[in-house]
């Protein structure tokens, strides 16, 4: 079967990507944070060949958030320097974890307690950052016990290269006056952490917050939505353009409304409702979208592009991304990081 060279071609619901937006995303950041300053997070897109053009942007550190993408990642070639930014008790995942660690790879795990610590040198593990809790109602010790458990982790036998603390509560807020004093704050206790932990790293961000760390003390930041973006980002104003959609097929017209094939299954709902230019998203069931259009009435037949609200957990629901010029189909990329293995 031949390969689908234009978008009216391809099966639906499909996940395509811009590659201008993709392109000029990747060099935005590249500029703001080059090389080391940040370590994409490849939860945001789950695809070896997008983080091959993150280390081609001058990313050579990247963050996983499980022990299925790194295992991914150093299997591409992409593992000089991992770092899983989640906590792991799992004794068979922790072993395929340590399994990476020979160089040139290296694999750094998250910890944040004294059972973290002990399962993660238990399985071999090499290399650890101190998770720190900076107001995110989550994973992380508290910022008092980072210390000691550096102390422990030592003992045990660990590489202790630094703290991370992720200020996940404050990536979404709009008002950036206001969103910049918290993350100052919340960095403060991370900065209070560093100092009892040492090491050379301290690791923070996201995408919501990645312009505001210059004077935090952070060396890196975690950001990966960057790269595709979604709804609930752009309102921020960030300077990144929304790159990834889905494509649906319009299945049904009724006097008032359409209906697309682009569910609850072909898309990420925790930060609301998709969008579609030119129409209002009245709700989305298991597979269909239903929606308004604003001007004319759509055809059955028709493709409309869906804007995801959450990019993270709509690309984990698919298996293929296809990277678009305009209407044009130039390549396909395997979604290989999805699942947990």
């Amino acid at each position: 079967m031949a390969s689908p060279t234009n978008v009216r071609d391809l099966p639906t619901p499909a996940v395509v990507i811009d590659v201008h937006a993709l392109g000029a995303n990747l060099a935005t950041m590249a500029a703001a944070r080059p090389g080391a300053r940040l370590r994409p997070h490849v939860k945001a897109h789950k695809c070896t060949a997008l983080a091959r053009l993150q280390r081609a942007a001058g990313h050579t550190t990247f963050t996983c958030a499980t022990p299925r993408e790194a295992v991914a990642m150093a299997a591409a070639g992409l593992g000089d320097d991992l770092l899983l930014a989640n906590e792991v008790l799992d004794p068979q995942r922790l072993a395929a974890l340590a399994a990476l660690d020979a160089p040139p790879d290296g694999v750094t795990i998250a910890v944040d307690s004294d059972a973290t610590i002990a399962a993660a040198a238990s399985a071999g593990i090499r290399r650890c950052l101190i998770d720190v809790d900076v107001g995110l109602p989550r994973c992380g010790c508290d910022p008092a016990a980072a210390g000691r458990l550096a102390d422990v982790a030592r003992s045990a036998g660990l590489d202790v290269r630094g703290v991370m603390g992720y200020e996940g509560h404050l990536m979404a807020l709009e008002d950036r006056t206001k969103q910049a004093e918290l993350v100052t704050e919340a960095m403060a206790l991370l900065s209070a952490a560093h100092r009892d932990v040492g090491g050379d790293i301290v690791s923070a961000g996201g995408t919501g917050t990645f312009d505001l760390h210059d004077a935090t003390g952070v060396t890196e930041v975690q950001a990966g939505s960057y790269a595709l973006m979604d709804t609930a980002y752009a309102r921020l104003g960030l300077p990144f353009a929304q790159a990834a959609s889905v494509v649906g097929t319009v299945v049904a017209v009724r006097s008032g409304h359409a209906v697309a094939d682009v569910g609850l299954k072909a898309l990420g709902m925790d930060h609301g409702n998709p969008s579609i230019d030119g129409a209002t998203v009245w709700f989305c069931s298991d597979e269909h979208l239903t929606f308004a259009a604003e001007l004319g009435v759509p055809s059955v037949g028709e493709r409309v592009r869906v804007l995801p609200a959450h990019i993270d957990p709509t690309m984990s629901m698919h298996e293929v991304a296809w990277l678009v010029d305009g209407d044009e189909v130039v390549d396909r990329w395997a979604i290989d990081m999805r699942g947990w293995g």
